[in-house]
């Protein structure tokens, strides 16, 4: 079965597994699960007209400016906000001396102060803020304020953590799993050794971090911002400035661009301070350098691994010890930790290992969730380990990984077993037998086709072609016996319904997959989703397929109530069960044919409402020895990249990278095929420019000259080879997550395909041109 855009883009083909679906009247508008149905706010978005944070504004609005540290670890011996206060136009200066209450609540291990008091750990910490009646005043008064510091040196680098004086009263090592699987002992007739570095990838959203913070009469303060987890936000701000949490109120506006999370505490508490302080509006709005400085970054990770097999291939163990960089503050480290030492043998059958993972702080910048945490960074080694091995025993790389692959009944090394569908033999076999692109045929060449484009181009004499194999994994949701929880209320009035559930649109489709649940269980065509607040109970954060499968899942037993309130009454009148009528293309008809009406007339002058949770089966930590059921379901993807290497010059090209994905069930066509093919961007930035540059703690050139984004001209061909829609029974509607695993797969492909082109090792992420050039 395949669906092809208007556009005529590329089909998407879909495994038999998943079923035949309904077929529509053709011409029919998109209507619930398994059509392409837009999303609400495309043609807004479209146009420009779409709302964001940054465009709000207030009567009497001030506006605030944040100063942060020049250095990276430093003793605050003074702050004389003096000079600042006394600037006309100056409202407020706020420093840590004006932050009450404590700040360890949430999800997240919150060791991170809203302003550096006696020590700055990390180059941008935030010091102090100011609210002026100008931008530019605020920036002046902030850069006014005098800071008095005594430098220290700063540990950057992870390896010397260990033996270096403690960073913070936790000490330096955040977490330590010692992974034992089967017998530590157990060696192979083959080894093969690598070490590798993944590189510090930022999530740049397009848009940076704003926000605007009103005072209330009780008090309190109302937050306007594109949080991807308001209630957590509320409760650390309530804590922090010693205020109830119902005198704090966050209502989420839209998000322009989220690969990780988005506005954090340093960034929202200043803003409502101010605001208590003033009596007034006040309102944040980042520059592009106060944004690389101010978020959680991708973790910098260092891996060593050694590989057994024996001489048919066969794995026989893998050791590995992996060390993440925190940076200064815990953040998700422990989360991704977790996640790095569990697939650090990858979508394998590997019957012993030895695994060491560590987080640990250094006066890096922090690194926190980004799509894929963990699994990304591990990915990168095991497969460049599946290269080596491949090289050692002289076989074909594709051919090694098949013999080897993960299955549902086999085991990971954290001894859980997979019980989710995991077709990774098919999925790699559907790549492998993708026709490759063809190659550049003899004569001129246009420059921009050639490794390094217009400006960098080099001979087509020079260019290797090159073609590598990745296979990833990624877990669905929390981990660990984290609380995944989400609560959905459906009302209906007329033939009009309205959802309100917490979870954040941040682009990743769950506003849209709202309306196409109500659409499928109750038949109406006119479904909105409400706005975003606090006032509605908590559906957590986003990431990791969480708001498809519980906030979904919500949405569709609420949805399924309502639905029951509606055709029981029918069902009566006539003495049968409600469970005989259905519903559909907007009719209720009984299974007999005797009773026939429209959803319309069964709505008329009705108002029905109901409200459910979603909560998925629980999960456990991970024990002494790294072994536990930490996982709700996991998500597999096999990717093949295509490159064009220019062997003088170091340039790389990817051509194509051809996609086979594990998705369990596809409920929009067309946004499951943008999700795919912007992950699979994401991934080709890891690999080959995305980077932020950190020089013994200062961050160097933080702005997006100095961190170059894949442009449209660096975006390879993206082919969906297949999707096998083979349904995760224990998931609402058997969906899986879709957008973390092109991420976590793409970089390790290309790095595969550039070590096919050049013969090269490529152990390290971005890859740097030296590591692509051929010869002396």
């Amino acid at each position: 079965m395949t669906d092809r855009g208007s556009d005529g883009a590329t089909a998407i083909t879909v495994s038999p597994a998943g079923g035949a679906r309904t077929a529509r009247p053709a011409g029919a508008p998109p209507h619930g699960l398994g059509d392409s149905l837009p999303p609400a706010e495309a043609e807004a978005k479209a146009r420009g007209t779409f709302p964001y944070t940054a465009d709000l504004w207030a009567e009497g609005l001030l506006w605030a400016a944040v100063l942060r540290s020049p250095h990276p670890h430093a003793t605050i011996r003074r702050i004389d906000t003096t000079d600042a206060a006394a600037m006309p136009g100056v409202r407020a200066v706020v420093t840590h001396e004006d932050v009450g209450g404590e700040a360890g609540l949430g999800r997240q291990i919150t060791d991170r102060p809203p302003f550096a008091s006696e020590l700055v750990r990390y180059h941008g910490e935030p010091v102090a803020a100011v609210a002026a009646d100008h931008p530019e005043t605020a920036r002046l008064a902030a850069a006014a304020i005098v800071v008095e510091y005594e430098e220290r040196e700063p540990v950057t680098d992870p390896e010397k953590s260990f033996e270096a004086p403690a960073l913070h009263p936790d000490g330096n090592v955040i977490r330590h799993i010692p992974l034992r699987y089967g017998d530590p002992a157990a060696t192979g007739e083959v080894v093969v050794e690598g070490l590798y570095r993944i590189g510090r990838q930022d999530p740049a959203p397009i848009g940076v971090e704003s926000g605007l913070a009103v005072p209330r009469p009780d008090g309190g303060v109302e937050i306007y911002t594109a949080t991807t987890d308001p209630h957590t936000d509320r409760d650390r701000i309530a804590a922090c400035l010693g205020l109830t949490t119902e005198q704090v109120k966050i209502y989420v506006t839209g998000v322009p661009g989220s690969l990780g999370d988005r506005e954090d505490l340093g960034f929202q508490l200043p803003l409502a301070l101010l605001a208590i302080r003033t009596g007034s509006p006040v309102k944040l709005s980042a520059t592009r350098e106060e944004s690389f400085l101010g978020h959680a970054h991708r973790h910098p990770t260092l891996l060593r691994y050694w590989h057994h097999a024996d001489r048919t291939g066969k794995i026989v163990k893998v050791e590995a010890q992996l060390l993440m960089d925190a940076g200064a503050y815990a953040d998700d480290s422990a989360e991704a930790l977790a996640a790095a030492v569990s697939f650090a043998a990858g979508p394998y059958v590997v019957p012993n290992a030895v695994i060491d993972g560590w987080a640990v702080r250094t006066n890096n910048p922090p690194a926190g969730y980004v799509r894929g945490e963990g699994a990304m960074q591990v990915c990168a080694a095991y497969e460049g380990q599946m290269d080596r091995l491949a090289a050692q025993l002289g076989m074909d790389p594709a051919e090694l990984r098949a013999r080897n692959v993960l299955g549902t009944g086999d085991a990971l090394p954290t001894g859980q077993t997979v019980t989710c569908p995991a077709p990774v033999a098919e999925l790699l076999a559907a790549v492998r037998e993708a026709p490759l692109p063809a190659l550049p045929k003899d004569g001129p060449v246009e420059d921009w086709l050639l490794p390094g484009g217009p400006e960098g181009a080099g001979e087509p004499g020079a260019v290797r072609r090159g073609v590598g194999y990745a296979l990833g994994m990624v877990h669905m949701l929390g981990a660990e016996g984290a609380d995944e929880v989400s609560t959905a209320t459906v009302k209906v009035e007329g033939t009009v319904a309205t959802v309100l559930c917490a979870a954040v649109e941040t682009g990743q489709g769950f506003a849209t997959l709202a309306r196409q649940i109500v659409q499928d269980v109750l038949g109406v065509e006119e479904v909105h989703v409400a706005p975003v607040d606090t006032d509605q109970p908590p559906a957590g954060p986003g990431g990791r397929g969480r708001h498809t499968w519980v906030s979904g899942g919500a949405v569709e037993r609420a949805a399924k109530m309502v639905r029951t309130q509606l055709l029981q009454p029918l069902a009566a009148k006539f003495g049968m069960s409600a469970e005989l009528l259905s519903i559909a293309d907007g009719k209720i008809t009984s299974y007999d044919g005797v009773l026939s009406t429209t959803v319309a007339e069964a709505l008329e002058g009705k108002e029905l409402w109901a409200t459910a949770q979603c909560r998925p089966h629980p999960t456990e930590p991970l024990d002494a020895s790294g072994q536990g059921d930490a996982f709700v379901g996991l998500a597999f993807a096999a990717l093949r990249a295509v490159v064009d290497v220019d062997a003088e010059l170091g340039s790389v090209r990817v051509v194509e990278v051809s996609v086979a994905q594990d998705v369990g069930r596809v409920l929009n066509p067309r946004q499951l095929r943008a999700r795919i093919e912007a992950g699979v961007v994401q991934g080709v930035g890891a690999a080959l420019t995305e980077h932020l540059r950190v020089v013994r703690g200062e961050v160097r050139r933080p702005d997006l000259a100095g961190y170059p984004l894949p442009t449209a001209l660096d975006a390879p061909d993206v082919r969906i080879v297949k999707l096998i829609e083979e349904r995760d029974v224990v998931a609402p509607f058997g969906a899986k997550a879709a957008s973390a695993v092109p991420v976590v797969v793409a970089p390790a492909a290309v790095a595969a395909a550039v070590r096919a082109a050049t013969g090269r090792p490529v152990n390290r992420l971005p890859i740097r041109p030296q590591s692509a050039v051929v010869g002396p």
